[in-house]
């Protein structure tokens, strides 16, 4: 019968840690070796850590990486942060978070959660795209949810939805029609023909999106090639945009600034992303620090995917305002 130490002296605790830890003897193993239950180990060695006896540090490069993303997560409300590390001597806001990205997406189609991925478009994407490793998912459906321009083909709708899913060995679905509509086109009528109708159904039933997002400048693709005659991005900004998401542009809390373009955007809306289990945005870049934190406010983001140097940018502008308003 295994003998119990009637009370678990700092010495009897000692000597267990060090066979634990020192000696890397299983925690049956110092039960054998002492005589007593391996209960009674376990409690030995949680009531170190307790004391203080014993202290777990963890050296690594990563380890500053890994608390800006749960710093990240507290500060945005966010699920879950992936933080790349950029060049800061030659900074690229797409390759390195592209990068990041196609790492994600390979973890999460490893699961088989997902049957159906819709997709924005955009320069990120692209270069998710060229880092995927090739792979098989033929029972997963890419479906992309915004309409395109007529420049850009490579990172325009088809090419993204079709180069996700070439590489993946998917198979994708294309919202055939420009980002926006022409100004006295009549939104429903447009939307009821069949192809279209079909398509926008399936955004009901996504289990979860990429997104991308852009300032209001010449940094934008978006601003730069497909805004609709009449829109200029100085009566953006005059009405409050500080980026865009999925062609709607937002205000710094996550309002649209314009219902008239919204009514002219051909893709998901942001009240159906919302409602998508799973919602991944991939932007990083100075340019693109309010608008990301305007997505999260409204609500479109669970998992961002970033660089570190966003994201210190992004955990300054949220002390910063939370400065100003408290």
């Amino acid at each position: 019968m295994a003998r119990e130490p009637i009370e678990e002296s700092d010495a009897f605790v000692t000597e267990i840690c060090w066979h634990y830890y020192v000696n890397e003897m299983t925690q049956a193993e110092i039960a054998r070796l002492l005589d007593v239950t391996r209960l009674r180990v376990n409690q030995a060695i949680q009531r170190a850590k307790t004391l203080g006896f014993v202290k777990i540090q963890i050296e690594s490069p990563f380890l500053p990486r890994i608390e800006l993303q749960e710093e990240l997560k507290s500060c945005l409300g966010l699920k879950r942060a992936v933080i790349s590390p950029s060049n800061e001597a030659d900074y690229d806001y797409h390759k390195s978070v592209g990068a990041a990205l196609a790492a994600l997406l390979t973890e999460r189609l490893a699961t088989g959660d997902w049957k159906s991925l819709g997709v924005s478009w955009g320069l990120t994407l692209d270069s998710a795209i060229r880092k995927l490793p090739r792979q098989s998912h033929p029972d997963l459906e890419v479906v992309s949810i915004l309409g395109g321009t007529a420049k850009g083909s490579t990172l325009n709708s088809f090419g993204i939805a079709s180069g996700f899913a070439n590489v993946l060995g998917a198979r994708y679905s294309v919202l055939t029609a420009p980002i926006y509509l022409s100004e006295g086109i009549d939104r429903e009528v447009f939307l009821s023909q069949y192809a279209l109708k079909e398509h926008f159904e399936k955004f009901a039933s996504l289990d979860a999106v990429l997104l991308t997002c852009s300032n209001v400048s010449e940094k934008s693709f978006l601003v730069e090639h497909g805004l609709p005659q009449g829109l200029s991005p100085e009566a953006l900004i005059d009405a409050g945009a500080i980026g865009d998401v999925l062609g709607k542009f937002l205000d710094r809390d996550g309002r649209s600034v314009s219902a008239q373009v919204d009514n002219r955007t051909v893709g998901m809306s942001l009240e159906d992303v919302i409602e998508v289990p799973e919602k991944i945005m991939a932007a990083a870049g100075p340019h693109k620090v309010e608008i990301l934190k305007a997505a999260c406010q409204r609500g479109l983001v669970d998992t961002l995917v970033t660089d570190d140097t966003t994201a210190r940018l992004l955990l300054k502008s949220v002390a910063k305002q939370s400065t100003a308003t408290g």
